[in-house]
């Protein structure tokens, strides 16, 4: 399209903007004004190619909108491609409608859930990297404000695009020089972000914003670039085309009235609401995807002494053949979750991310926007620090599998800071997530691939030292399911545990049944969604549940059975970590936290 049509375009786009926050009566319209020529001028320019009609397209360039407040824009955007009648761009934010407030998946253009800051690029750098995998050759445009670039994700993002030389990546940073309540750190400095952005590995172009030809030229040069990313680096002013609020201060997240609204189209005339833009089509491709085969069968001995963490890792190598969409992600700690000899089998389809947990957390969902299934596995208690990511990521609706290993005070002498105790809490709170929990090699491989065939955020924890295998491979296991070891009519009590405390409970039921004291004993492997009808049943049979767990109290296991019991949840005693944990041997530590075989006797014993 010529520079006058897209001048006319950013017009019109201007225009929707304004009607449409102010119909809604909030919004975020001075970020959304300065962004306008950027965008109107990536997608109509000729840079960006993407069939609208198909936005599912797996070879369509993709745009990321990382400054999410910034959704006016984006709507605008795809309604002068024609994607959307503009009528419906004064539903923005209306309840029930899919132009909600930061763009979400029920916006079908949208390419990820954004909005909490600093998350976009490492989305980006998932979508860029799934391109790679797949022998793509779209491209990856990810639209960032300037006051997001303080976050520390974002800096991740970007040294590991530049690592990966992840030249199909572009970032556009609007560079307005206003955050939310004032002066954003480098303001207008554009030489200053430049410098910084660029020594991280990119390749650095600075340009008007608000100069169409200028900024088409900048992403004619950025397609040009070979072996590193982009970052176009643009000098805008916030509220652009509104004289009223250009470069002002105090304006962000507020709107026009129906008064000033008028004034300000009135300052845009002339507006040409026929104009549509035209998006360049996208070279014909699909995804490389390796062909399907079976599994071969596990084979393991009852009594043979595996750590679930190495029996998982064994798991992903066994089934990656089955799922041919399967990549593994480390956050450089593949040695200890047992991931290495995966990257030994499929080096393309590993990834190591580095000791940068949020950008992974982020990678992971850029690669599942793309189609493929995201395996990042770590430290339970290193996950803990990529929670927002992990908190956008549940409203993506895509799939993919975390696995926290070292789970618990049971990994001993390194300490509490290793120790992963909250995690059943974390993701016990995302929407639609599975955590599983396996107590042997036999479970650990079994719910690994019931993981790997499950639907959106799926959570695996998973023990680091060896124990005894204590199923068959027969055994079935089943989300939402339980198993039951021990079971009679006079049973006085009933053990819910998993993981090392199955281990214990068995132990301890073992000491009972020598003092003439019958027990139940439940392997509770699927912590969400729970096995609601065994649990009633035990509380109804048994009158008591003693649930062990390595855990904190809040949030996790026994927090979980009592919600499920509900008007039964006080039969429930919990037997969690509830002391501040040091370095020890794990059966000391076990013992000092009351969750071990003895502690779980003595409750029994009081209870009877």
């Amino acid at each position: 399209m010529t520079t006058n049509d897209l001048i006319k375009l950013s017009t019109q786009t201007r225009a929707n903007i304004i009607r449409s926050t102010t119909a809604a009566g909030s919004g975020h319209l001075t970020s959304s004004m300065s962004s306008v020529e950027l965008i109107t001028g990536l997608m109509f320019g000729g840079a960006f190619h993407a069939d609208i009609k198909k936005p599912e397209y797996p070879n369509n360039d993709r745009l990321i909108f990382s400054k999410g407040h910034a959704s006016p824009l984006l709507y605008s955007a795809y309604a002068a491609a024609g994607a959307l009648p503009a009528a419906k761009l004064g539903q923005l934010r209306s309840f029930g409608s899919p132009l909600e407030g930061h763009p979400m998946p029920k916006f079908r253009y949208t390419e990820a859930p954004t909005g909490s800051l600093g998350q976009g690029l490492g989305i980006g750098v998932g979508e860029a990297l799934a391109a790679k995998i797949g022998r793509l050759t779209y491209r990856t445009y990810v639209l960032l404000g300037d006051g997001e670039m303080a976050e520390g994700s974002v800096w991740e993002a970007l040294e590991i695009a530049a690592y990966y030389q992840l030249d199909t990546l572009v970032g556009i940073i609007d560079l307005n020089g206003l955050g939310q309540s004032g002066s954003t750190m480098l303001g207008h400095d554009a030489s200053r972000m430049a410098k910084r952005v660029g020594s991280f590995g990119w390749k650095t172009i600075i340009v008007d914003g608000h100069d169409l030809d200028k900024v088409m030229a900048a992403y004619d040069a950025a397609k040009k670039v070979r072996g590193k990313p982009v970052m176009i680096i643009a000098k805008t002013i916030k509220g652009k085309g509104v004289r009223l609020v250009e470069g002002k201060e105090g304006w962000h997240g507020r709107v026009l009235d129906k008064v000033l609204a008028a004034q300000a189209l009135k300052d845009l005339e002339p507006i040409d609401e026929k104009i549509r833009g035209v998006v360049s089509v996208p070279e014909k491709r699909q995804p490389f995807v390796p062909t399907k085969k079976a599994a071969k069968a596990m084979k393991y001995g009852i009594g043979d002494l595996v750590a679930p963490r190495s029996a998982i890792g064994h798991a992903l190598i066994r089934l990656a053949p089955t799922f041919p969409k399967l990549v593994v992600l480390d956050g450089e700690v593949k040695n200890s979750t047992d991931t290495e000899n995966f990257q030994k089998k499929f080096p393309k389809r590993f990834i190591e991310g580095f000791i940068a947990e949020q950008n992974l957390v982020s990678m992971a969902s850029g690669l599942a926007a793309r189609g493929l299934l995201p395996v990042f596995a770590t430290f339970a208690a290193f996950l803990t620090r990529a929670f927002d990511q992990l908190r956008m990521n549940q409203y993506a609706g895509t799939h993919q599998v975390y696995i926290g290993t070292h789970a618990g005070v049971h990994i001993g002498q390194d300490g509490a800071s290793q120790m992963g105790l909250q995690d059943i809490a974390m993701f016990r709170t995302l929407k639609h997530s599975t955590i599983l929990y396996p107590a042997d090699a036999v479970s650990a491989e079994a719910l690994t691939e019931k993981a790997l065939q499950g639907t959106r955020i799926v959570y695996l924890r998973a023990t680091r030292a060896a124990l005894p295998v204590l199923y068959k491979p027969t055994q079935r296991f089943v989300i939402g399911g339980s198993h039951t070891w021990r079971t009679s009519k006079n049973d006085a009590a009933t053990i819910v545990a998993a993981g090392v405390t199955l281990h214990e409970a068995l132990k301890a039921a073992d000491v009972l049944a020598k003092k003439k004291i019958a027990v139940r004993v439940i392997d509770l492997y699927s912590i969400k969604p729970l096995d609601i009808a065994t649990l009633k049943l035990a509380a109804r049979q048994t009158k008591q549940l003693i649930v062990v767990e390595d855990h904190y109290p809040e949030g996790g296991m026994g927090e979980a059975v009592r919600s499920a019991l509900g008007k039964d949840a006080g039969c429930v005693t919990s037997l969690a970590v509830r002391k501040t944990p040091h370095s020890g041997k794990p059966e000391e530590l076990l013992a000092y936290e009351s969750i071990d075989a003895a502690a779980i006797v003595q409750t029994v014993l009081s209870r009877t």
